[in-house]
């Protein structure tokens, strides 16, 4: 970690995922410019070689993500960043990686759409393309930042993730969120938990590079270290050769899907405040849960009783945080900027047990906290 890191400074949201990323151990970006998440790459341009990294900038986003895959499986840590239109580019390499377990990080900062869209204003409109852009039944998992400070904190978490379960990982952020300048206390390289992927344990003629642990994540070896490793979109069986076997089939769905399920209690993030005896709830993400925090904090002063559940992680979605909220609660208000989409996870979650109301804006605009506190005494 660089010496900038250890010190009390004032960042701006993409910057602070550039520190991140560099403390998590990243040292390839392959990239595009694009608004609003240029910065990343600008910064890293420059911070990268002096870590011994590399950056590159690419013609297009399909060969950005092409060349994050290429330098994970050559055994760096990977990433890339990009706004709607470059993610929409991306998604057919997404699902390569996916099927071939190689894990990288994928930074989007939303904005307007669809299309161009509103190139410098935010927008939440991304959320379900992050998990279901890629065609098939695939493992991912969607982060969500609030904060410059969540921008490093959830960068690094990212990437461990990442590595932990043989998977890409997306955050989305927002243009609020990346261009907001707040004062942080970034922590001392030896105060963070790094995780790397799990390397080989026996000899190369041994190794099976899609032969799962306990988790269901295989280990894997590095391109050029002696060890045989197929990679292929294809479906494939243990050694990596592509297989059209009933049984090896369900296998290989099975355990992507399974690797996941099985690592919830360390991949659902979320963040509570005030709910203790809330009897109304926001549940909200990205810089709208700012805006609803305040929002409890005027209405408390109001005496209604309300809370926030912050949304991190957003998938896979974090059903058993969000149940007893809408247990214990009698209305929850989901406010998104787009026209509705994790308030539809929600209400699938849901079924009858309170009221749920959705509270959108697309018009380039932020939610305001004024506007949730109207919407909070109404219900």
């Amino acid at each position: 970690m660089s010496e900038i890191q250890a010190k009390r400074q004032l960042l701006q949201g993409n910057e602070a995922i550039v520190h991140g990323a560099l403390a998590a151990g990243c040292r390839f970006f392959a990239g595009y410019p694009i608004t609003p998440a240029s910065e990343i790459a600008e910064q890293l341009a420059a911070l990268l070689p002096k870590v011994g990294g590399t950056f590159i900038q690419m013609e297009d986003e399909i060969a950005s993500m092409g060349a994050i895959i290429g330098a994970s499986l050559a055994g760096v840590k990977a990433m890339t960043a990009t706004s709607g239109p470059g993610f929409s580019l991306m998604q057919e390499n997404l699902g390569y990686a996916c099927a071939a377990e190689v894990p990288c990080v994928v930074v989007n900062v939303m904005r307007g759409g669809p299309s161009t869209g509103l190139p410098t204003s935010p927008a939440q409109g991304d959320v379900q393309m992050a998990r279901w852009g890629t065609h098939g039944d695939h493992p991912i998992i969607v982060l969500a930042v609030s904060t410059v400070s969540d921008c490093f904190s959830l960068t690094v978490k990212a990437f461990n993730l990442s590595e932990q379960f043989r998977v890409p990982v997306i955050l989305l952020s927002d243009e609020i969120v990346a261009h907001t300048r707040e004062c942080v206390q970034l922590p001392d390289a030896a105060e963070l938990r790094i995780l790397n992927r799990l390397k080989p344990s026996v000899p190369p003629d041994w190794y099976k590079p899609y032969e799962g642990d306990s988790r269901g994540v295989p280990a894997m070896a590095t391109l050029g270290d002696g060890y045989r490793h197929h990679v292929t979109g294809l479906v494939h069986d243990d050694l990596g050769f592509p297989t059209e076997k009933s049984n090896e089939i369900l296998n290989f769905q099975q355990r992507l899907m399974h690797k996941i399920t099985r690592g919830f209690p360390e991949i659902m993030l979320t963040r509570s405040y005030r709910l203790e005896d809330a009897e109304v709830a926001i549940i909200a993400y990205g810089s709208v849960a700012r805006s609803a925090m305040r929002a409890v904090d005027e209405v408390r002063q109001r005496g209604i009783p309300a809370g926030l559940l912050q949304l991190i992680t957003l998938f896979p979605f974090p059903r058993s945080h969000v149940t007893p909220v809408l247990k214990q609660c009698r209305a929850v208000l989901v406010p998104e900027m787009n026209m509705g989409q994790i308030s539809r996870e929600v209400q699938r979650v849901n079924q009858g047990m309170c009221t749920v109301v959705k509270h959108n804006r697309v018009d380039g605009q932020c939610i305001t906290p004024d506007e949730l506190e109207a919407r909070l005494v109404k219900l």
